[in-house]
């Protein structure tokens, strides 16, 4: 469902050319070197060019070019769902047709794992950025001050999702926060849940329920939420709130915030198997495609 606008805002940081738009044909000639002409055919429907990975689009977009899509979404006004795929998602997608068809549908899914990246220039197309879902969160929070946007804090054990939103208006007086809840995505719950998303009318909503649980959830109730962006952010209230502390720069710059995850959280090992798994089901699926496409018919001339 690639389905967003051929046209979108710049999202200039500075604001000098908050009205310059780029069409679509110019972002494909702009973000798509010459010879993987297949990934932006695949993604001409959509307002940004995809590395397809184990059958799942990724947007080859950078931060800024990603904020510019939001920008674009929130003036359309109508729900949209973003996701930000790392390796266990796609692993995930493997065996949970629901999930599979959740990221297959998503109006903007981001690189967030570094297996991401490998994975791409493993298949020949390497991406411009990795957009990490809490630097995205965070970066949004930003902009959301600086273009008068309104987020909901949604998730988390209780009193994290306030802590994140009342940093983030410290850190940016004039970020007007929508509100925020724990609350938990139960049957019995989500209608009360949607009932208190919807009076207070955010421009953005950040779900903190945990994966796959929180994309399954936005997926399910995205109408009947209606807010213009809504995203899975996993356990980035934590971070910011300052609950669990992020890896030094340093091993984020360096794609090895897991093992810092790992060390911090050795619980987490059982989840971390996901990564050598879908290391080697993408090393499979590259092999077989360059397999394939040096099989050349033979043919005899005859003389």
């Amino acid at each position: 469902m690639w389905k967003l606008g051929a046209m979108l805002p710049s999202g200039t940081i500075g604001g000098e050319r908050e009205d310059t738009r780029f069409v679509l044909g110019t972002l494909e000639e702009t973000m798509f070197p010459s010879g993987h002409a297949e990934n932006a055919t695949s993604a001409r429907a959509k307002a940004w060019p995809a590395v397809v990975i184990l059958g799942q689009p990724v947007a080859n977009v950078t931060e800024d070019q990603a904020v510019a899509l939001i920008q674009s979404m929130i003036a359309l006004g109508r729900p949209h769902h973003l996701v930000t795929v790392n390796p266990e998602f796609l692993v995930e997608a493997r065996h949970n047709d629901t999930f599979r068809r959740v990221l297959q549908e998503a109006d903007l899914p981001l690189a967030d794992g570094v297996g991401i990246t490998v994975a791409a220039r493993l298949a020949g197309t390497p991406l411009q950025e990795r957009i990490p879902g809490v630097d995205l969160l965070v970066r949004l929070a930003c902009e959301s001050a600086r273009r008068g946007w309104r987020p909901f804090f949604l998730g988390g054990a209780p009193g994290v999702a306030r802590r994140a939103a009342e940093r983030l208006q410290r850190r940016w007086p004039a970020l007007r926060v929508a509100g925020w809840y724990a609350g938990h995505p139960t049957p019995e719950e989500t209608p009360a849940i949607i009932a208190r998303v919807r009076r207070a009318a955010p421009d953005l909503l950040f779900v903190a329920y945990g994966h796959p649980k929180q994309d399954l959830w936005i997926a399910r109730h995205k109408a009947a939420l209606g807010v213009p962006v809504m995203m899975g952010v996993g356990g980035a209230f934590d971070y910011i709130a300052g609950v669990v502390p992020r890896a030094p720069a340093a091993m984020r710059r360096w794609g090895l915030e897991w093992l810092y995850r790992l060390y911090r959280q050795p619980w987490r090992w059982r989840r971390m198997l996901a990564l050598p798994h879908f290391l080697a089901l993408v090393v499979f699926e590259v092999g077989v495609r360059r397999w394939h496409s040096g099989q050349r018919p033979h043919t005899h001339g005859h003389g």
